[in-house]
C-alpha cells in the first residue's frame, strides 16, 4: 500500500505543510522528523507510522507540489485555442510557480543537497522537470499532428522552452537578490519567450518558408 493511503486528506496536508515549513529553514539534513512532527501537529510516533523516513517524506512533499502544480500549468493547455495565447499561458503559469515560496523551497533545497544525496535529486527530476517536459512534449506533438506548430523534435523544443521561461529574472529570485517581480516585468518574459519559440516552430506556407 501506498504510504499516503491510510492518511486522511487533512492529516495528509497537514503533515507536508510542516515538512515544507522545516525544510524551507533547516534545509535537508539540518531538518528533523521530531521537529517536523511538532510543527506539523502530530506525534513523532504517527508521523513515522506513514512516512519511515526524511527521505520518504522529502520525496511525498515533493510529489505533492510537482502533481498540483503540473495540473496547474497544463490543465488549461488544450488545443481549441490560438498556439501563442496557450504558450503564453505555459509560460506565465511556469514562471508564477518557480517563483512561488514553495517553488523556491524545493529548489534552493534541491541545490543544497544534491550532491549528498543524488537519489533525492534524482526523485525532483523524475518528479518534476522530466514529467512537465514530457506533457510540454505531447502538447507540441498533437499541435504539430493538427498542423498548427511544426515542431521536428518535440522533447528537445520542450527544454528549449521551458529555459526561457526561466530568464535570469527567477535566478535572481532564487538568489535572494530580487524580491517580488513587477507583473510588467513577467509579462515581458512571456511574450519574448513565446515570440522566439515561434519565430522557429510556428506555421510557415510554402511562400513564407
Amino acid at each position: 500500500m501506498d504510504i499516503t493511503d491510510a492518511l486522511s486528506p487533512e492529516k495528509h496536508a497537514q503533515i507536508l505543510r510542516g515538512a515544507a515549513e522545516v525544510f524551507a529553514a533547516d534545509g535537508y539534513e539540518g531538518a528533523s522528523m521530531a521537529r517536523i512532527a511538532t510543527v506539523a501537529g502530530v506525534s513523532k510516533g504517527t508521523l513515522y507510522n506513514y512516512f519511515p523516513s526524511k527521505a520518504a517524506l522529502f520525496t511525498a512533499f515533493v510529489q505533492d507540489q510537482c502533481d498540483r502544480n503540473l495540473a496547474h500549468i497544463f490543465d488549461a493547455a488544450d488545443h481549441d485555442g490560438d498556439p501563442a495565447t496557450v504558450l503564453a499561458g505555459i509560460c506565465r503559469r511556469m514562471m508564477q510557480m518557480m517563483l512561488s515560496p514553495v517553488g523556491l523551497t524545493i529548489y534552493r533545497v534541491m541545490i543544497a543537497e544534491a550532491a549528498k544525496f543524488p537519489e533525492l535529486a534524482q526523485s525532483f527530476f523524475e518528479l518534476g522537470p522530466e514529467r512537465g517536459i514530457r506533457s510540454m512534449a505531447a502538447w507540441l506533438s498533437e499541435e504539430t499532428r493538427r498542423g498548427r506548430l511544426q515542431v521536428p523534435d518535440p522533447e528537445f523544443a520542450a527544454g528549449q522552452f521551458f529555459a526561457m521561461s526561466q530568464n535570469v529574472l527567477v535566478l535572481r529570485r532564487r538568489l535572494g537578490l530580487l524580491l517580488d517581480p513587477p507583473a510588467a516585468e513577467l509579462e515581458r518574459i512571456v511574450d519574448g519567450a513565446v515570440t522566439m519559440f515561434l519565430a522557429t516552430y510556428a506555421v510557415r506556407d510554402a511562400a513564407t518558408a
